[in-house]
């Protein structure tokens, strides 16, 4: 059992490491690929291995069983989490370095804890608030390049501009997803979402993009075809598949703890594949922004 709780750690590491590659990997695509049709066509992909995965777990039951209340709950989710990333995602990647644009991961936990605070009245510390100060400064100092007067209103870049939409949208998603999980099965939210996602990305494609931007993607390169399956099947799917894992034996508080490291494993990848240079405020940025991240989980484990 012990051996097995070590593979369950191992199995969040490696969920860390996949997503933080998909930034560089979102990077690739983002320069070759109309980003509506991509993002619908990595989404398309993961909801093909989420639906084989919840047929063979049995739990097929727990999607005839939704409401309609349910279902419009879940329909909210993927249009913010799915549809809303992904636009501001891969528009954003089109002009930030990958590594540089990483560094919104550390945003996503303290918007997700403030907002939690505010509307579900969850405990917060000293710890926790420390934690918070840290995580936003250090990130905020990568973001901006070390200048934090570029972030203020009408200095901002539009790519900085799209990654606080991006952390915007993922603090919608968990915040929604917090109260869907009361009574949906995880897996089945995860899946559901991800089939809904598709189809709005496919439906935004077609009005926006049209399909010449599907036409089109028979020129796109090779490494762009194998960025985007590498972030629907390991970024997403698998990914997805090592974190619910991880909640299920070893609890939420500790797997949500792995994402301190997304943000390192973004600034590498992106350093090792795309050459992109390690700058100081990258890396003092990072370094605060994770230490934040880590002093918040421990003030969080203090709580409970």
């Amino acid at each position: 059992m012990k051996l097995y709780r070590y593979s369950v750690h191992l199995g969040l590491v490696g969920m860390t490491v996949l997503w933080g590659a998909s930034w560089p990997w979102g990077r690739l695509v983002a320069q070759s690929m109309p980003p509506l049709t991509a993002a619908c066509l990595r989404f398309l992909l993961a909801s093909l291995v989420l639906v084989i995965w919840l047929h063979q777990s049995g739990r097929l039951g727990a999607v005839r069983a939704l409401t309609t209340k349910q279902w419009l709950g879940l329909g909210c989710a993927s249009a913010v989490g799915v549809l809303g990333y992904s636009i501001f995602f891969l528009l954003a990647l089109k002009v930030v370095p990958a590594g540089k644009a990483a560094m919104v991961v550390a945003l996503n936990p303290v918007l997700t804890l403030f907002f939690a605070a505010l509307l579900f009245r969850e405990p917060v510390n000293l710890k926790t608030g420390g934690g918070v100060i840290m995580a936003v400064s250090g990130a905020l100092y990568a973001l901006s390049g070390g200048s934090l007067a570029t972030l203020l209103p009408g200095q901002a870049g539009m790519g900085e501009l799209l990654l606080l939409g991006c952390a915007g949208c993922w603090v919608g998603y968990t915040l929604i997803g917090r109260m869907l999980l009361a009574s949906v099965d995880s897996l089945a939210t995860t899946t559901i979402t991800a089939v809904l996602g598709a189809v709005f990305l496919l439906a935004a494609s077609m009005a926006i993009e049209g399909t010449s931007a599907w036409v089109g993607l028979a020129h796109a390169p090779q490494q762009a075809w194998f960025s985007l399956a590498a972030l629907a099947l390991g970024a997403t799917a698998i990914a997805y598949a090592w974190y619910l894992n991880g909640v299920k034996i070893l609890g939420a508080g500790t797997a949500a703890a792995y994402m301190a490291l997304v943000p390192l494993f973004g600034i590498l990848s992106s350093s090792l594949w795309l050459d992109e240079p390690l700058t100081l405020p990258l890396a003092g940025g990072g370094a605060l922004a994770i230490s934040g991240m880590a002093v918040m989980n421990w003030g969080r484990k203090s709580l409970g």
